[in-house]
C-alpha cells in the first residue's frame, strides 16, 4: 500500500458531507444524518469544506443544475453520492468510501476537470444560473462548524453582513456564482462581473446601499428547495419574495407535520443559534420519535426543555427575533401559536410535542405556508433572518415528480 492510499484511509473518519435535500425527501436526509453519526462524519457548511456531495432524493431539472454547480466548487478529492431513497443511504455511503480512497479515480477526476471556471455568459439558462449562485453563496455564508455559541452568533452577523461584497466576489471568480447583468438592471458591475450595491432612498430620506441577495435553495438548516430573494438596505430586509425550485412540476401532496418533524425544526433553530449541544439532544430525541421509543422520547424532551430554559445565552440570542403580535397573526392568517418571538415559539413547539408523545391528543395543525414568509421577514436584520424562518413550523414542501419509496 502506497503512502497516498494510507493517508486516504486515515482521512475517512474525518469526512465532511455537503447535504442536498430534495423537497419531499425529509426522511432520506434524516437517515443520512443517522448514518453520518454512526461513521463519525460531520456536516460540511460549504463546497470548499466538503469531501462528499450527498444528494437526498432525485432532483428535478432546476435543482440538478444547482447540484452540478456545487459539484464544480468542491476541491478534490471529492465524491458524489446519490441517495434516491432511505434504503439506498447506507450502500451509497459505503460506495463513497470506496471511491474516496481510490487514488486512480481522483487522478482521473482532477485531469478531466475544467481548467477555467464557468463564467456568466457561458450559461444559456439564466434563471438556473442565478439560483445556483445564491444557493451556494449562502451555503458558504454559514461556515461556522466547531464554533461555540457566542462566537457563532458574531460570525452569523458579520458573515451575512459582508457576504454580498468580498465573499461574493470569491465565489463568482471561481465559477460558482455567475450572474447575467440583466439580473440587476443598470446596476454598476465590477471588472469581474460581480454586482455591486447601489444607492437607494432610506425611510429617513437618506441614501443607503441597496443589495439583492438570495437565500437557498441549498442551505444548511433551511427548508429544502426554498429560495428567498431579499432586497437589503444596509443589513435590513426591505423587500422579499419566495419561490420553490422545480415548482412547475406536478407535486405529490405533502404530509402534515409530525412530532418528529417538529423536533427536527427545533434542532435546526438550535443549530443556527450555535447551541450545538442542545441541537444534538434535539436530534437524538427526533430519532427516538422516529423509532417509536416513546419513553426515551419523553425523557429526552423533558431534559431538552429544562436545558433550553436554563440557557440564558440561548434566550438572549432568540429574544426579539421575528416578533409577531396578535394583529400580525390575524393579518397574515397565522395560528395563535406563532405569537411572540423565536424563543417563545420554540418552547411552545416543544410543549406541543410533549403533549403528542404523552397521548394528550393529536398534534395541533399550526404549520405555516411558505408563501407568507416574504411578508414576515420584512424589517428583519439579515443576521436574524434565518433564525426567524427556522422559528416557524413551515408546512413540508411537496415532493416533485415521482415519489420514491
Amino acid at each position: 500500500m502506497g503512502i497516498t492510499q494510507m493517508l486516504a484511509k486515515l482521512a475517512v473518519p474525518a469526512i465532511r458531507v455537503l447535504v442536498v435535500e430534495v423537497p419531499g425527501q425529509w426522511s432520506t436526509r434524516v437517515e443520512l444524518e443517522d448514518q453520518m453519526l454512526r461513521r463519525g462524519w460531520r456536516r460540511a457548511w460549504s463546497p470548499a469544506d466538503a469531501d462528499v456531495l450527498a444528494v437526498c432524493g432525485v432532483p428535478g431539472p432546476e435543482l440538478t443544475q444547482l447540484v452540478d454547480r456545487l459539484w464544480e466548487q468542491m476541491p478534490g478529492p471529492r465524491v458524489h453520492a446519490d441517495m434516491p431513497s432511505t434504503s439506498t443511504v447506507s450502500s451509497a455511503l459505503d460506495d463513497a468510501i470506496t471511491r474516496y480512497i481510490d487514488t486512480t479515480h481522483h487522478k482521473h477526476d482532477a485531469s478531466s476537470r475544467p481548467q477555467e471556471p464557468r463564467l456568466p455568459h457561458d450559461d444559456t439558462d439564466h434563471g438556473s444560473d442565478d439560483a445556483m449562485s445564491h444557493s451556494s453563496h449562502d451555503t458558504m455564508d454559514d461556515d461556522h462548524g466547531g464554533m461555540d455559541h457566542d462566537s457563532h452568533t458574531d460570525m452569523d452577523h458579520n458573515g451575512h453582513g459582508h457576504m454580498g461584497h468580498s465573499d461574493h466576489a470569491d465565489i463568482d471568480d471561481s465559477g460558482h456564482g455567475g450572474m447575467d447583468h440583466s439580473d440587476h438592471g443598470d446596476m454598476e458591475m465590477s471588472p469581474g462581473g460581480i454586482p455591486l450595491a447601489q444607492g437607494g432612498p432610506d425611510r429617513d430620506g437618506l441614501e443607503m446601499d441597496v443589495l439583492h441577495l438570495t437565500l437557498g435553495p441549498i442551505l444548511a438548516y433551511w427548508p429544502a428547495g426554498l429560495a428567498m430573494n431579499c432586497t437589503l438596505q444596509g443589513d435590513v430586509v426591505v423587500d422579499s419574495d419566495a419561490s420553490i425550485v422545480d415548482g412547475h412540476t406536478s407535486p405529490v401532496p405533502a404530509p402534515g407535520l409530525s412530532p418528529a418533524m417538529r423536533c427536527d425544526n427545533v434542532m435546526s433553530l438550535l443549530a443556527l443559534a450555535g447551541a450545538d449541544d442542545l441541537a444534538a439532544r434535539a436530534r437524538q430525541t427526533r430519532d427516538h420519535l422516529l423509532r417509536g421509543d416513546h419513553s426515551e422520547a419523553h425523557d429526552g424532551l423533558e431534559r431538552l426543555h429544562r436545558a433550553i430554559r436554563r440557557s440564558w445565552l440561548l434566550r438572549g440570542s432568540l429574544r426579539r427575533v421575528l416578533v409577531l403580535d396578535h394583529l400580525e397573526c390575524q393579518r397574515y392568517g397565522l395560528p395563535a401559536s406563532c405569537r411572540g418571538d423565536a424563543y417563545d415559539r420554540m418552547l411552545r413547539t416543544l410543549t406541543r410535542i410533549q403533549v403528542a408523545v404523552d397521548g394528550g391528543g393529536p398534534t395541533v395543525d399550526d404549520d405555516v405556508s411558505w408563501q407568507v414568509l416574504p411578508d414576515l421577514v420584512i424589517g428583519l436584520e439579515l443576521a436574524t433572518l434565518r433564525l426567524g424562518v427556522a422559528s416557524v413550523n413551515l408546512q413540508p414542501l411537496p415532493a416533485h415528480g415521482v415519489a420514491h419509496d
